[in-house]
């Protein structure tokens, strides 16, 4: 039977969903503290694809991630009040993902592009390892033009979390 997980209390979530030629895509999930200013700190984070995380309900990843920016009090997290979750991939599967160029979706690099302007942290969190390196020079190129970000990233994937040691800055 599959676990459910629900977003963390006090936060509002917002999701761009698509359906092009009959696949589901995400594009963004953006997910804000109640009561935050009209320009909060904000954490954009590069995950590999999305699964079923909605406005709704959220998935093991994204959960971690609320966590993590939201409530563990890390340092690099400080006054972050905004957490956009963009992926590699907009094609929304949650088993035998196979990283082809028909999911990455129509808007996916628009959507990546946006969310890391809108951010001050870009959170790579995909872990160490990403065995689709296209996508990753894609990612990482974008992030090359845009100086003065903090750029941190995962040990490991975020469904696979332990905490300690979880959030480090990027080795290119």
């Amino acid at each position: 039977m599959k676990q459910t997980f629900h977003h963390r209390p006090n936060l509002l979530v917002q999701a761009d969903f698509a359906t092009e030629q009959g696949q589901k895509y995400r594009y963004r999930l953006e997910i804000t503290k109640e009561g935050t200013c009209s320009h909060p700190r904000t954490v954009c984070a590069v995950m590999q694809n999305p699964s079923y995380a909605g406005v709704d309900i959220a998935d093991k990843s994204v959960q971690v991630l609320e966590r993590v920016v939201f409530e563990h009090g890390l340092p690099q997290f400080n006054g972050v009040e905004r957490l956009i979750v963009i992926n590699q991939f907009a094609f929304i599967q949650t088993k035998d993902f196979v990283g082809a160029d028909t999911q990455v979706g129509s808007r996916n690099n628009e959507a990546i592009a946006s969310a890391m302007q809108e951010s001050e942290i870009i959170l790579i969190a995909w872990g160490k390892s990403n065995r689709f390196s296209g996508r990753q020079r894609v990612v990482m190129e974008m992030l090359s033009e845009l100086p003065g970000k903090s750029v941190l990233q995962t040990s490991r994937h975020p469904s696979r979390v332990t905490y300690d040691g979880f959030i480090q800055p990027l080795v290119i």
